[in-house]
């Protein structure tokens, strides 16, 4: 009889065991339950905060694509005011050509560091003590060397002259020492129309104008492949 008595004990602390542990899995699963359901909530806020940052962010990158339009406009149009004083004072070369120079010759011919550099300068001719130039600006680096005329009212008649004096090889007789430098004719203007540029493309003279907010050889491409 005690041996019936003790499996009955037994048994029962089992099944309160079990119903222990199961009570305790069931207050797991409400727990889990309800921090699922507040994650998912949290989830949900979080979401809608990115929506909302997103949104903020959109407004955000449009407010700063209107900026720079906006910007980029007044320097464009502080160049063009700008350029059109120093058109009026005749100082195109000094405040607009000048400051490009490096850039240009850096840009586009390879140029890293300009060996030589000189602005309005005035050579007399090797060649004829009598004879004196003026060059707008020169400049030199490696094995080549930019010769550059300004103009504020552009004519064709001096893409023709300039032309005409690189093919001459006159420039030798006043910048010796470049006789063997591949020699770079430039036209810069303000503004020069299409069909001045297309001229000057024909005679080989690389045209350098004002685009949009800073100088630039228009024909460059036309040039180097033609």
């Amino acid at each position: 009889m005690a041996e019936v008595l003790e499996k009955v004990s037994f048994l029962e602390e089992m099944v309160q065991k079990i119903a222990y542990t199961q009570m305790q899995a069931n207050m797991s699963l409400e727990r889990l339950s309800r921090e699922m359901i507040e994650f998912k909530d949290e989830m949900r806020e979080f979401k809608d905060e990115m929506r909302i940052f997103k949104d903020e962010m959109g407004g955000f990158k449009d407010e700063m694509r209107d900026y720079k339009d906006w910007s980029r406009q007044q320097i464009i149009s502080i160049n063009r005011q700008w350029g059109d004083l120093a058109n009026k004072m005749g100082t195109v070369v000094e405040d607009i050509v000048a400051p490009n120079m490096r850039g240009i010759a850096r840009k586009y011919f390879g140029c890293e560091d300009l060996d030589y550099l000189a602005i309005r300068v005035r050579k007399r001719s090797t060649t004829d003590r009598s004879r004196r130039r003026e060059f707008d600006a020169v400049a030199a680096c490696d094995s080549a060397f930019i010769l550059n005329e300004t103009k504020s009212s552009p004519e064709l008649r001096d893409i023709d002259k300039l032309a005409a004096f690189v093919d001459s090889g006159e420039l030798y007789d006043y910048f010796p020492e470049y006789k063997d430098f591949r020699i770079i004719p430039i036209y810069a203007s303000l503004y020069l129309n299409e069909d001045f540029t297309a001229y000057a493309t024909r005679r080989g003279i690389y045209a350098l104008t004002m685009k949009d907010d800073t100088m630039a050889i228009v024909n460059f491409e036309e040039i180097s492949t033609g």
